[in-house]
C-alpha cells in the first residue's frame, strides 16, 4: 500500500517537500515552510510553474526578476479571510523573507512557460458556500479552472465547520476521458481547530485495491493518486485544508462513488 499520509519533518523551516518521485507520480507538488520573522526561504522553480499561498503571516517576496512586496495578511488560516499568493512561471526563481511568523506553501506541477508571474488575490476571492446541511463548507478559490493564469495548477482552500463532512459525497478523478472525467492527482494540507484535534480521511478506489482510512492531525499532508477522498471534521474541531490539483488537462471533471447514491 502507498503512504498517503505524510506528516511535517517537524515544526520549523521546510517541513513538507513532497515531489512528484517521492508522490510516485507525475505532476504535484507541495512543500510547505514555517519560518519565523527574518528567516529567508528561496528555490528555483526549473520545469515547475509554482504557487506561493500564505497561509498565515507576511513575507516581502521578490520572483521572477520583480519586488513583489509584502503579502500576507491573516495570522491564522482560521480567520477565513481570502489569502494572499503569487503565481511564479517554470524558468524562474523566488526569494522571501519573513516579515512575521508565517507559513509559505509552494504548490508546484509542471509549467509550459505559457503565464507570467502575477499576484492572486486577495482581491477577487470570495469565501462560498458549497454543500447543504452537514455537508456544507466554505471555499475560496485561488486558481481553479476558470482563473485562466496557470499552465496546469488547479489550488483552492476548503473550510470545513466542526461536525461536517467535505470533499463529499466521495467522489474521484483518476482517468483520463474528458469530458466524462479527468486525470488529476491532489495533496491535502490539513490544519484543524482547535491544533491539537484530529480530522479524518478516507482514499478507497471503487474496487477496493486502494482503501485507506487515516487519522490526520494539524498539519499533516494527505496524497490522493487515484479514487475517492472524502473526509470529515468531528464535533468541535473545525478543519480547513489547502488543495493542489495537477494532472495532463488543467480540468476538474469527477465521477461521485455510484454505491452512495448522492449526486451532489
Amino acid at each position: 500500500m502507498p503512504d498517503l499520509l505524510r506528516k511535517p519533518f517537524g515544526t520549523h523551516g521546510k517541513v513538507h517537500d513532497i515531489t512528484p518521485a517521492a508522490a510516485g507520480w507525475r505532476h504535484v507538488g507541495f512543500g510547505l515552510y514555517r519560518l519565523r520573522a527574518g528567516e529567508f526561504a528561496a528555490e528555483a522553480t526549473g520545469g515547475n510553474e509554482v504557487i506561493l499561498v500564505m497561509v498565515e503571516g507576511k513575507a516581502s517576496i521578490r520572483a521572477a526578476g520583480r519586488d513583489w512586496g509584502v503579502l500576507g495578511e491573516r495570522m491564522s488560516v482560521f480567520e477565513k479571510s481570502p489569502p494572499h499568493s503569487l503565481y511564479v512561471p517554470n524558468g524562474a526563481e523566488w526569494a522571501l523573507v519573513a516579515e512575521t511568523d508565517c507559513i509559505v506553501a509552494v504548490c508546484s506541477a509542471p509549467g509550459r512557460g505559457g503565464h507570467a508571474a502575477r499576484r492572486i488575490g486577495p482581491e477577487g476571492i470570495v469565501l462560498t458556500a458549497r454543500g447543504e446541511g452537514t455537508n456544507t463548507r466554505h471555499i475560496n478559490n485561488i486558481a481553479m479552472e476558470a482563473e485562466d493564469y496557470c499552465d496546469a495548477l488547479l489550488v483552492t482552500e476548503v473550510f470545513t465547520p466542526a461536525g461536517h463532512w467535505s470533499s463529499y459525497p466521495s467522489h474521484r478523478h483518476d482517468e483520463d476521458d474528458d469530458p466524462r472525467i479527468t486525470y488529476l492527482e491532489e495533496t491535502y494540507y490539513h490544519r484543524l481547530n482547535p491544533a491539537s484535534g484530529f480530522g479524518v480521511q478516507r482514499v478507497y478506489t471503487d474496487d477496493r485495491a486502494l482503501d485507506q482510512t487515516m487519522a490526520v492531525s494539524d498539519g499533516d499532508v494527505v496524497l490522493v493518486p487515484r479514487g475517492h477522498h472524502p473526509c470529515a471534521a468531528p464535533y468541535g474541531i473545525e478543519m480547513y485544508y489547502l488543495n493542489v490539483m495537477a494532472g495532463p488537462l488543467r480540468k476538474w471533471r469527477f465521477l461521485p462513488d455510484p454505491e452512495l447514491g448522492i449526486a451532489k
